[in-house]
C-alpha cells in the first residue's frame, strides 16, 4: 500500500497520533499538560451530537415497527442480558483480585491518607435515580449528558408516530432526514479523532508520568489481564454461540476501539457504532434501544475494575473482609453502576460512593487510585465499547433482525 494511501487511514492516524502524544508527555511534560483542550474540545464536540443520534435512531426505529410489543421484547431482553454479564464480569473480577493479590505486601497505613482530593459521591438512592431518569421537560433531556432521559423521551415520541399513522408520517420523515443530516455531521467530526486522541494521551502522560504506571503495575496488570479474559474468553465464547466472528468484529471496530484508547471515553465513538452497527446488519430498532441503554446497563469494564479496585484497596490496608463484606458490596454495585453510569469518571465515583457506604474499607484508600484512574479508564471505555457491541449483534440475532449475508460481506471484506 502506498503511503499517501494508508496514511490516509484513519485508525493509522489515530495511532500516530497516541504515539506522538505519548512522546511528548514523556520528555516535554510541561508542554503536553496544555494540551488537554485538544481531547476535551473532540469529546465535546461527539457528545454535543449523541442526543440527537439517540433521538433520531430510536424513533424512527419505533415508528417502522409494526407493534409496541415489540419495542417492550427487545428492552427486557436486552436487560435481562445485561444483568448477567455484568454480574458475571463482578464476579470474574472478584476472583482475580482474591487469587492474584494485587495489594498484597503493600502494607499502607489508613492513617497516612487522606481523602480531601476525593471527588463529592453521588447518593446511591434507587429512588433519587429514577426520578432523575424523567427529565424537567423535553428539552431538558438534551441538555446534559445522561443517556436515558433521551432514552425516555425518544420512545415516547417513536411510540406516538407509530400510533399517528399517516397523519403523522410528515414528522417521521422529517426525524429520518434529520438523522442523515446528523450521521453527516459526525462524519466531520470524526476527522478531528486523532487531534483529540493526542491532546488526551500528552495530558495523561505529562500529568502523571509513566513512572506511576510502574509503581502500580499489578493493579493495572489485573484489571487490564481480567478485561482481555472477558474480551476474548467471555465475550468471545458468546460471539461464536451466536454465529460471529469476534475478531473479525474487533477489526471490523479498529478506528473506534483506537479513539477510545486516545480519549479514555467510550462516549466519543457512540454516534459511530450506531452507524457501524447498523451497517453490519443489525436492525436501526435494536440498535436505538440496546446500545444507548448498554452505555448505562452494561459497564463490563466498569464491573471488572469495581472489585479488583475494591479487593485491592483492603489488600493494600490489610483488611479482612468477610463473605457477607464481599456480598453486600456486589449487591451494591450491581445497584450503583447503573445510577453513576453517565458520570464523567463513573467507575471511580461509584467506587468512592459504595466504600462510603459500606463503612468496611476506608474511604481514604482511594488515594491510592487516583495517580492511575486515568489508564484504568482506558481499560474500562474498551470493555464497555466491546461489551456493548456485542451485547447489540446478540439481541439482533435473537429478534432476528439481523441480517447474515451483509454481516459476512462487511466482516470479511
Amino acid at each position: 500500500m502506498k503511503p499517501q494511501k494508508w496514511i490516509q487511514l484513519l485508525y493509522i492516524q489515530v495511532l500516530i497520533s497516541i504515539a506522538i502524544g505519548i512522546a511528548l508527555g514523556h520528555f516535554y511534560p510541561a508542554i503536553a499538560v496544555q494540551m488537554k483542550p485538544l481531547g476535551d474540545a473532540f469529546i465535546k464536540l461527539t457528545r454535543m451530537m449523541i442526543g440527537g443520534i439517540i433521538f433520531t435512531t430510536v424513533v424512527t426505529g419505533i415508528a417502522k415497527m409494526k407493534n409496541s410489543h415489540e419495542v417492550r421484547r427487545i428492552g427486557f431482553k436486552a436487560l435481562v442480558y445485561f444483568e448477567v454479564i455484568t454480574t458475571f464480569a463482578l464476579l470474574l473480577g472478584l476472583v482475580v483480585a482474591h487469587f492474584y493479590q494485587p495489594g498484597a505486601g503493600m502494607n499502607v497505613d489508613p492513617q497516612t491518607l487522606t481523602h480531601s482530593a476525593l471527588p463529592p459521591t453521588p447518593p446511591l438512592h434507587a429512588v433519587e435515580f429514577l426520578l432523575n431518569i424523567i427529565p424537567a421537560t423535553l428539552v431538558s433531556a438534551f441538555t446534559n449528558s445522561d443517556l436515558l432521559p433521551v432514552l425516555v423521551v425518544s420512545i415516547l415520541v417513536g411510540f406516538a408516530l407509530l400510533q399517528g399513522g399517516e397523519k403523522l408520517k410528515p414528522l417521521y420523515t422529517l426525524v429520518d432526514l434529520s438523522s442523515d443530516l446528523l450521521f453527516r455531521i459526525v462524519d466531520f467530526i470524526i476527522k478531528l479523532a486523532p487531534i483529540g486522541a493526542f491532546g488526551a494521551m500528552a495530558y495523561t502522560i505529562g500529568e502523571y508520568g509513566i513512572h506511576t504506571l510502574v509503581s502500580l503495575c499489578h493493579l493495572l496488570l489485573s484489571v487490564y489481564v481480567t478485561c482481555i479474559l472477558f474480551v476474548f474468553v467471555v465475550l468471545g465464547t458468546i460471539a461464536k454461540i451466536s454465529g460471529f466472528s469476534l475478531w473479525k468484529f474487533l477489526v471490523y471496530i479498529k478506528e473506534e476501539l483506537l479513539i477510545v484508547l486516545g480519549t479514555s471515553s467510550s462516549e466519543a465513538v457512540l454516534p459511530r457504532m450506531v452507524e457501524k452497527l447498523e451497517n453490519l446488519g443489525c436492525g436501526n430498532t435494536v440498535v436505538g434501544l440496546v446500545l444507548p441503554a448498554g452505555y448505562s446497563f452494561n459497564l463490563d469494564g466498569t464491573s471488572i475494575y469495581l472489585t479488583i479496585a475494591s479487593l485491592y484497596i483492603a489488600q493494600a490496608l490489610n483488611i479482612h473482609l468477610t463473605a457477607w463484606d464481599i456480598v453486600t458490596m456486589i449487591l451494591i454495585f450491581i445497584v450503583a453502576s447503573k445510577g453513576a453510569a453517565a458520570v464523567s469518571g463513573g467507575g471511580f465515583i461509584v467506587l468512592t460512593a459504595t466504600l462510603s457506604s459500606l463503612h468496611t474499607i476506608p474511604v481514604e484508600g482511594m488515594v491510592l487510585l487516583l495517580g492511575i484512574d486515568k489508564f484504568l479508564g482506558e481499560a474500562r471505555a474498551l470493555t464497555n465499547l466491546i461489551g456493548n457491541g456485542v451485547a447489540t449483534v446478540v439481541i439482533a440475532k435473537w429478534e432476528g433482525d439481523f441480517d447474515a449475508v451483509q454481516a459476512n460481506k462487511v466482516l470479511n471484506s
